[in-house]
């Protein structure tokens, strides 16, 4: 047997080339790691997403990192996965998501520090890519406790549940660790990094206060929407 045949025969798709487990683990690190890239990149330009009416200490908008919504998917992939394949495959996937965060940071860098033809593209590049040290620090500091406090908690609520009651331990495990990635995220890039570092605005505790907590209600909206479509993965897999 040739080394070609038998890697082709180890592999994942040994037994059947469209298995629907193994379609949907890759599928589902596809998703993490390209929503998690995206949030890298986006991270440091902050929305404002006007309200239809006004909220107590948030006001008439929504202030949040452009990253949002693409971090939130990351939820949506890592809980679809653990249910899948279990707590320990999916701390592995976000553990070394973690670690390829300063690869996608390492290829910008030198993007952005290699000489460019056009003076004001590579300028426009630096604007538009260049992160920024404090939303870094925060970034990488909310991920990686966020997301394993995410495995831990979705895993604690399934080994009391079984397969049964998956909205409780996605909305439970993504509810609370999204509130800890906001709390560290906002802390570390808009306040304790700019404060110790001298880079980036230094936030007042009021609007620290409005930017965590419009973008925490975002992020709750987000995780209590994608509950169906948690149902939907899960179950056209199983099934």
């Amino acid at each position: 047997m040739s080394s070609r045949t038998a890697a082709d025969d180890a592999g994942p798709f040994r037994t059947d080339p469209l298995d629907r487990s193994a379609v949907a683990a890759v599928a589902l690190v596809t998703l993490f790691t390209v929503a998690l890239g995206t949030a890298q990149l986006t991270a440091a330009k902050v929305l404002a997403l006007p309200l239809p009416f006004s909220l107590p200490v948030v006001g008439a908008e929504i202030l949040l990192p452009g990253a949002a919504l693409a971090y939130a998917l990351t939820f949506l992939a890592s809980d679809c996965y653990a249910e899948l394949y279990g707590r320990r495959a999916t701390q592995v996937v976000v553990n070394v998501a973690f670690l390829a965060n300063f690869l996608v940071l390492a290829l910008v860098w030198s993007t952005l520090a290699a000489p460019g033809v056009d003076p004001e593209v590579s300028a426009a590049f630096q604007t538009a890519l260049g992160p920024a040290a404090n939303v870094v620090a925060g970034s990488l500091l909310a991920y990686v406790v966020s997301q394993n406090w995410d495995v831990f908690v979705f895993h604690a609520i399934r080994d009391r549940t079984g397969e049964a009651m998956l909205w409780l331990r996605n909305i439970g495990s993504t509810a609370t660790s999204q509130a800890i990635d906001t709390a560290i995220f906002v802390g570390v890039a808009f306040y304790a990094a700019p404060l110790l570092l001298g880079v980036g605005p230094v936030f007042d505790p009021p609007a620290l206060l409005a930017l965590g907590l419009g973008q925490y209600l975002l992020k709750l909206a987000i995780a209590l929407l994608d509950t169906p479509l948690v149902y939907l993965i899960v179950g056209a897999v199983r099934n």
